[in-house]
């Protein structure tokens, strides 16, 4: 059985896929998990393969959605895309890591958001 909150993130990761796609972005995959971390969203735009980050907040009463990407995070992110680019032969590809955050009603697409440092292919 799922949790509300984890049925919110799957409504949000959904919203995040659409409006990646109105942009021209193609889904490869979603919801790729490790034992050393998820990857939300795997989406290609052009030679590019980029790797979302989606994030949802009500308010920003404990921060912006955008600050609840730590470091950690990052990193947690940045060592499953590189198992997910093993595993599907895209060593070589060009790749990035962005974050699509809901804040509110609001919906933000920032691209290279970040580099994880703590990965290598």
């Amino acid at each position: 059985m799922i949790t509300l909150k984890q049925a919110e993130g799957r409504e949000a990761e959904i919203e995040a896929q659409r409006y990646l796609e109105k942009k021209g972005y193609r889904l490869l995959d979603s919801n790729y998990r490790t034992p050393l971390g998820e990857v939300d969203l795997v989406m290609e735009k052009g030679t590019t393969v980029v790797f979302v980050e989606v994030r949802k907040r009500r308010s920003s009463g404990y921060g912006t959605a955008a600050d609840s990407v730590t470091k950690k995070k990052q990193d947690r992110v940045g060592r499953a895309a590189m198992m997910y680019v093993k595993s599907k032969f895209l060593v070589g590809r060009n790749l990035r890591f962005d974050v699509v955050t809901i804040q509110g009603t609001e919906l933000a697409h920032i691209e290279n958001a970040f580099v994880p440092t703590r990965y290598t292919i």
